[in-house]
């Protein structure tokens, strides 16, 4: 996991350079296609600011309340607060974009794995299998 510089103005200099960290606790597996994070919260924890460059998709695994805070240059599909109930098992697919960060607001502790898409899973793509056929 490495640190990004962004700039939050976008790059006219006009704001302090911000530093973006992991998107993730940690990765847990990367090859050319995906890259797989897990991320872990204790209730009350925050992660760190960061901007999902791929889309992607979020597995929750375990917890009670979950919140996304964007941030005002967010591009993403979040651009107020939203907390939600966890639904271990849940899969959600998000695009790329957001600059933002996870808070556990649960009582218990937050476990999600989030795999990033390296590839566009867009028509523009190819075509599938079954429509090559």
């Amino acid at each position: 996991m490495t640190e990004q510089a962004d700039r939050a103005d976008g790059g006219s200099g006009a704001d302090a350079a911000r530093v973006l960290g992991g998107i993730g606790t940690n990765v847990i597996y990367e090859d050319d296609k995906v890259r797989v994070w897990r991320l872990k919260l204790g209730p009350g924890e925050e992660s760190p600011v960061h901007r999902h460059d791929l889309d992607h998709l979020l597995v929750q695994v375990s917890g009670d309340r979950i919140a996304v805070i964007p941030e005002p240059d967010t591009q993403g599909p979040f651009t107020e607060m939203l907390e939600a109930d966890v639904v271990p098992g849940a899969v959600v697919h998000v695009r790329r974009g957001g600059v933002e960060r996870a808070r556990n607001v649960g009582s218990l502790p937050y476990l999600e794995v989030i795999v990033e898409l390296k590839e566009s899973v867009t028509k523009e793509a190819g075509p599938t299998p079954a429509e090559a056929c």
